[in-house]
């Protein structure tokens, strides 16, 4: 992210951040504890201030590539352009800039080194993230909705249920948002302007939850998804459960109001033995069970996910080295020849659509929409594929055309859940 658009997000008082304090506990803590950070925004920032307040955890170097003047929040000792640098400091990298091209480049460097990385970065995982599946310790964290969708997921198979849909809860929709409103949003929320796009538009919506139908090898009931508009879950619960019968098997979708919780949600069912105690325990009549998570923490909840990878539990959440479904690109308005479109997510030109890899093989993912070309007429709603468009060859596009070419399985390996 550019300086220019890191004066959009609040400062960080420098009483939160005690570089002194940082380098003090680097030498009292046990091994693996040292985490080293990429990316220097909203999230990041705010990661290393509540890093800083922990006795059990050290920071080592964040890797940034703003000007290191321009970088409040951060102590200025632990800046670094080097990716060599944040390696040898970390025993453990997170990475959340949401920059899917960024985010390959150090993966490609982070993971063969031995070092365990943790992302805050759906994007990447859908576009490029199956290239590194299997390479080194690679996880999603818990925060963001998949990952907090994993951890529910995990807590609902221990307790016997069987979930038949991975929900996220969305408060507002709005796929074509005028250019204004969504500048006024990210002035007012002290975010990018794409990053608010990307959220209203549904985009960042249907990247989370492909990511969880690849890794719980879930369906989907509809391209774009269903998202009944319903003001009760319970209502939403029992349509999207439905669904997922008739699909049969799970699937992943959401549910869309505004009077819903910032959280996620998971469908199941359960043995009829249980019933009754089910009932008691307030969770209504079944057949379908609701399960929540009512907030969404990101970086406070990441260290869930510090604190299982730094004791040897493994990845909470990946994309698999096969994934099943993707996001594609489709076009908002009329797409002329010989336009350029600088990006693909939190653009007003695309949106993204979640997606089955199988029924459309040669779609272009949102992910790699970015610096292009287009060479033929493209019209609203239409999905592009690569013939659409001219894309500058990148390690980024090689993955994801590898990751396409491997991907097309059979529907009954997709009841398989991943892991």
């Amino acid at each position: 992210m550019t300086a220019e658009k890191h004066s959009q997000f609040p400062r960080i008082g420098p009483a939160v951040i005690d570089p002194t304090a940082a380098i003090g506990l680097r030498r009292s803590l046990e091994p693996g504890r040292r985490i080293g950070v990429v990316g220097t925004g909203f999230v990041a920032r705010h990661f290393v201030a509540e890093l800083l307040r922990r006795p059990n955890w050290s920071l080592g170097r964040v890797l940034t590539r703003r000007l290191h003047a321009t970088v409040e929040g951060i102590p200025d000792t632990a800046l670094t352009d080097s990716v060599d640098a944040l390696i040898e400091s970390a025993d453990i990298i997170i990475e959340c800039t949401g920059d899917i091209g960024h985010a390959t480049a150090v993966a490609d460097e982070v993971l063969p080194a031995g070092k365990p990385l943790v992302t805050l970065n759906p994007e990447f995982h859908v576009t490029t993230g199956s290239a590194f599946v299997g390479r080194g310790l690679l996880t999603e964290a818990e925060g963001d909705q998949p990952g907090s969708l994993a951890r529910l997921a995990e807590d609902a198979v221990t307790m016997g249920f069987e979930p038949l849909v991975y929900g996220n809860m969305k408060g507002f929709l709005n796929r074509l948002p005028p250019p204004d409103e969504m500048r006024y949003w990210a002035t007012r929320q002290g975010l990018s302007l794409p990053m608010v796009t990307s959220f209203t538009d549904g985009t960042k919506l249907q990247i989370e939850q492909c990511l969880i139908g690849n890794f719980r090898r879930a369906d989907i009931a509809a391209e774009d998804l269903l998202g009944p508009a319903v003001d009760d879950l319970d209502e939403a619960a029992a349509l999207l459960g439905e669904a997922a019968l008739r699909a049969g098997g799970p699937i992943t979708d959401y549910a869309l109001s505004a009077k819903l919780p910032h959280g996620v949600f998971i469908v199941a069912r359960h043995d009829t033995a249980q019933s009754a105690a089910l009932r008691y325990l307030k969770l209504g009549e079944g057949p379908f069970y609701t399960l929540v998570q009512p907030n969404i923490l990101v970086h406070l909840e990441a260290f869930k996910t510090l604190e299982r990878v730094a004791s040897g539990q493994g990845a909470l959440l990946h994309n698999t080295d096969r994934p099943h479904l993707s996001v594609a690109a489709v076009a908002k308005r009329r797409l002329l020849p010989g336009e350029r479109i600088e990006r693909g997510c939190g653009s007003f030109e695309l949106r993204g659509i979640c997606v089955r890899i199988s029924d459309r093989p040669d779609h272009l993912p949102i992910g790699l929409a970015n610096d292009l070309h287009i060479r033929r007429t493209v019209e609203p709603g239409q999905v592009l594929n690569m013939a659409d468009v001219d894309l500058e060859p990148t390690i980024a596009l090689e993955h994801w055309q590898r990751i396409a070419a491997h991907s097309i399985a059979p529907a009954a390996e997709r009841r398989v859940v991943g892991g």
